[in-house]
């Protein structure tokens, strides 16, 4: 089952605002087991010229991988019955940091649809923005999806 490659350019509505608080910033800095003491501390965060904590680099992954669910859903992309998905890459170009602090949007382009044997490959481009205009990051994600009903038949 191919997705519709039509979609490629399309973009979808923002997401239900996500507010950074310090505690989720240390919940995720501490999962990844990162000691950053700008991720802890708002004194070395100042020490750094921040106003405050700031988040790990990957740290968007925490809201962009639920804006991209929204993609999935599309009845138009044709996805529905492709629920295996592995998290092929990962990618962001930032702006500044996120802050604790930051309320954060994202929308959501697909970027390119691709198709590597048979399986289909589909990347996102998710612009995070803060307080609804102000362009703090892009995250760029590929996810290869399969057929689960295939497993591993070749294709007809």
């Amino acid at each position: 089952m191919a997705l519709n490659v039509a979609c490629v350019g399309k973009s979808y509505p923002p997401s239900e605002p996500y507010e950074v608080g310090r505690e989720k910033i240390w919940e995720f800095a501490n999962a990844i087991r990162d000691p950053n003491p700008v991720y802890r501390d708002p004194e070395a965060a100042r020490a750094h010229g921040h106003p405050d904590v700031i988040a790990p680099p990957s740290f968007p992954m925490v809201i962009s991988l639920e804006a991209e669910r929204q993609v999935v859903y599309d009845p138009e992309l044709g996805a529905r019955n492709q629920v295996r998905f592995v998290h092929r890459e990962q990618r962001f170009a930032y702006r500044r940091p996120i802050r604790a602090g930051d309320v954060l949007t994202v929308t959501v382009s697909i970027a390119a649809i691709d198709i590597i044997g048979d399986n289909d490959v589909i990347t996102f481009e998710s612009r995070i923005d803060a307080g609804g205009d102000e362009h703090v990051c892009t995250a760029k994600s590929t996810f290869v999806m399969f057929d689960p009903e295939r497993k591993g038949e070749p294709a007809p």
